[in-house]
């Protein structure tokens, strides 16, 4: 099973750039044809949240816009730059399963040889993010339901240390149990997050916790405590988590741009570099 995983789309509405001059747009949309000219395509595409830069109507039509092109199911969770209701409002007559989420936008993908796990880590009004009590007991819940298959759980806050002060600040907010809950499920190959704009992987609750950077302005990695949040101008990437019965999950990143064709290795006339 092949999971592409896009996160932090920060959609403007049409013809409006952010951050300073960044064209959001035209990053999703080349986020959107590398997917389609994927050799294999993936089986499905998460979305791990902030699709919009402000929640507006007209930026969720821009998100429909490209996401609309992929022919393989598609999967998004709000994250703090999105408003709930307007993400359901504007997007459940693409994707039935918003319709039916309840207060929360969660959700359980059951077609797929790994479970998915949708949660919610929405915080109204905060950057951070949280899993109340009831979020957390929906999770158990669902866990248990599960009878130990292959799951990939996917949210839009981390819930674990990175070591980026600024960000770490506005992780999302969890009970001790939290971990020990995921301890106790080893069915469940990742936890899979957004928000912090860097690649990041930890080993995490007996998993593996990983951060994918994202569309938006990338945040520099300063690991010095109590540095303030900065952006830097590395490229946008995506994730591809490739699932085997072999192997397991098996995560790789994808850089946005154009890199030009691949090549042979070695070049023709060249040695390979082996010894004999």
């Amino acid at each position: 099973m092949i999971i592409a995983q896009l996160t932090d789309l920060h959609a403007r509405p049409r013809g409006e750039l952010s951050y300073g001059g960044l064209d959001t747009a035209a990053r999703l949309r080349r986020a959107v044809d590398m997917l389609l000219a994927s050799d294999p395509a993936p089986d499905c595409v998460l979305v791990t949240g902030d699709l919009t830069d402000h929640g507006l109507p007209e930026e969720y039509e821009q998100v429909a816009e490209h996401l609309g092109r992929l022919p393989m199911p598609v999967f998004v969770l709000p994250g703090n730059h999105d408003r709930r209701e307007m993400l359901r409002e504007c997007l459940c007559g693409r994707y039935g399963y918003l319709r039916n989420s309840g207060d929360f936008l969660h959700y359980v993908v059951e077609e797929f040889p790994v479970r998915l796990i949708g949660l919610d880590t929405v915080a109204d009004g905060e950057d951070g993010g949280e899993l109340c009590p009831a979020r957390e007991a929906w999770l158990g819940e669902r866990l248990r339901e599960g009878d130990g298959r292959p799951t990939l759980i996917f949210m839009h806050h981390p819930p674990f240390l990175t070591g980026i002060t600024g960000m770490d600040s506005i992780m999302c907010r969890t009970s001790p149990g939290l971990a020990e809950l995921i301890r106790r499920h080893p069915e469940i190959e990742r936890v899979v997050a957004g928000h912090y704009h860097r690649p990041i992987t930890v080993r995490w609750a007996g998993t593996v916790g990983f951060v994918t950077p994202g569309l938006g302005l990338p945040v520099a990695l300063n690991l010095n405590p109590g540095a303030p949040t900065r952006f830097n101008e590395e490229p946008p990437a995506y994730a591809i988590h490739a699932w085997q019965p072999e192997t397991g999950m098996v995560s790789h990143l994808v850089p946005i741009g154009e890199f030009g064709s691949a090549r042979e290795y070695p070049p023709a006339g060249e040695p390979s570099g082996a010894h004999s």
